[in-house]
């Protein structure tokens, strides 16, 4: 059985539920809470499990590793079930790329710990909290939006089957929208989300799903 270190906002966590899910897999969860104040990353028995002290983790017989997107390619090579990455080689590079954009480019400059970095140490207010968080999103969903516009007619981004590509985006538009961000510039991205959100491997990971809730 594996076990998923999760905390039921964290866009990261999200994603590999939503691996999980397409999978057809069975895992137990295990919380770990990181809202601020609770801050159950930092303790000692879960920086034993992972050093870097973020979720998700994920754990088989006993071993531990994290970083989403690699636990997702795991996932895809050990798994049986769909496919999470495209068969031809130029399109499974572009929804890596596609992914990418979103998990080492936009996530990582709206973390918690980069906010509350913001707010510590350079004084930011919520309102210039908010800005930062919005622009990075703009920027990569300027992006995004300009690629998927560009891709063949289908109902998603490479085809009519969900990828690592839309594991990402789904996540992250949630995060835009929690933040009351508009997204009326990035229609077909919305399109995508939209009809991810149909898919009950998406709506069983969704955060709102989750017993933490």
């Amino acid at each position: 059985m594996l076990k998923l270190y999760d905390y039921w906002r964290s866009s990261a966590a999200y994603r590999v539920r939503i691996a999980l899910n397409l999978k057809n897999a069975s895992y137990d969860s295990i919380p770990v809470n990181i809202a601020p104040g609770k801050d159950e990353q930092f303790a000692e028995t879960y920086q034993h499990l992972n050093p870097q002290m973020r979720v998700p983790s994920i754990e088989q017989d006993g071993r531990i590793s994290g970083q989403s997107m690699a636990i997702i390619e795991w996932l895809d090579e050990t798994l049986p079930g769909p496919a999470l990455l495209p068969e031809n080689p130029w399109t499974r590079l572009q929804a890596r790329a596609f992914a990418d954009t979103i998990a080492c480019d936009i996530h990582p400059l709206n973390n918690l710990s980069v906010l509350a970095a913001l707010r510590k140490d350079f004084g930011a207010d919520d309102a210039a909290v908010t800005r930062w968080y919005h622009d990075w999103i703009r920027r990569g969903f300027a992006a995004l939006e300009r690629v998927a516009q560009d891709r063949p007619p289908a109902t998603l981004l490479f085809g009519d089957t969900p990828t690592i590509a839309e594991i990402c985006l789904v996540p992250q538009v949630s995060n835009a929208r929690r933040f009351d961000m508009d997204l009326s510039n990035f229609p077909r991205l919305q399109e995508v989300d939209a009809a991810c959100r149909l898919i009950d491997a998406f709506a069983r990971a969704a955060p709102e799903a989750q017993q933490k809730a």
